[in-house]
């Protein structure tokens, strides 16, 4: 679905991304881990057009290599932001409206109630705090709304920028479920950036690891929990999480 080629990204003379080849297959989860500055955020803003880069990116076969933001977007692939950035002064339901200008150009003029049942029905807590401004949610409500808003821009591939970031752990995996769902019920890809190595690798098909700008190792998620240089680096101190059983999730969502 997604294939990246050779990809070489810079902040001014900064190198930051180095020569990385990815590929997100239709339908599956696949997450980037990595330290601390290493150039997983880059990478998205990359892919997004919001960061210069040369290389390589093709989606579904059209080559999409510099096509910019604006038509990126329109293809679907939709990025969630580290931070969540959601407008503050805006109420709950005026940032989901915003999520629908990538496909229908202004504040969801036209056939989006559909969408926003299908947030809603995700994220209860949403429609119950539908009329509340963005600044006085919770952390957790926040990352909810964020997500839900990239719903709204009609995703085929949604690229999630460390969801976890600041969330207590019950609500990490809270979070974790939920993107579980959306990719089990809805179909659609995900590429996941996250600290959280544990969580990511438990819910995702296959994995990265960047460090420095370039990819290290990859392979099958499940099988990277047990390889002992991921669990040297990344897995080896005690995390704060909670298991996100996958197979639960897809099990629930089947039955309806």
């Amino acid at each position: 679905m997604l294939s990246i080629k050779n990809m070489n990204s810079y902040y001014g003379p900064i190198h930051a991304v180095k020569g990385i080849d990815i590929e997100v297959p239709d339908g599956k989860i696949v997450c980037i881990i990595g330290p601390n500055g290493a150039g997983k955020s880059t990478l998205l803003k990359s892919i997004t057009g919001v960061v210069h880069y040369t290389g390589e990116l093709h989606w579904n076969g059209t080559d999409l290599s510099q096509a910019g933001s604006r038509k990126v977007n329109k293809e679907g692939i939709i990025h969630v932001p580290e931070g969540r950035l959601l407008f503050p002064g805006l109420t709950v339901y005026k940032n989901l409206q915003v999520g629908t200008i990538s496909w229908h150009g202004f504040l969801g003029r036209g056939s989006y109630q559909e969408d926003l049942r299908m947030v809603y029905d995700l994220f209860p807590r949403l429609e119950e705090r539908k009329n509340q401004y963005a600044w006085s949610l919770s952390g957790g409500e926040q990352q909810m709304l964020a997500i839900g808003r990239g719903l709204m821009a009609r995703p085929k591939l949604l690229m999630l920028d460390e969801p976890s970031m600041g969330l207590a752990p019950l609500v990490v995996a809270d979070v974790f479920h939920k993107i579980v769902e959306v990719n089990q019920k809805f179909g659609i890809s995900i590429l996941l950036v996250e600290q959280n190595a544990k969580m990511a690798l438990s819910i995702s098909d296959y994995a990265y690891v960047i460090e420095q700008g370039k990819i290290v190792l990859e392979g099958d998620a499940k099988e990277m929990q047990n390889d002992p240089r991921v669990i040297s680096a990344y897995l080896g101190v005690k995390e704060a999480s909670v298991d996100v059983d996958k197979e639960a999730v897809e099990t629930k969502t089947e039955e309806g």
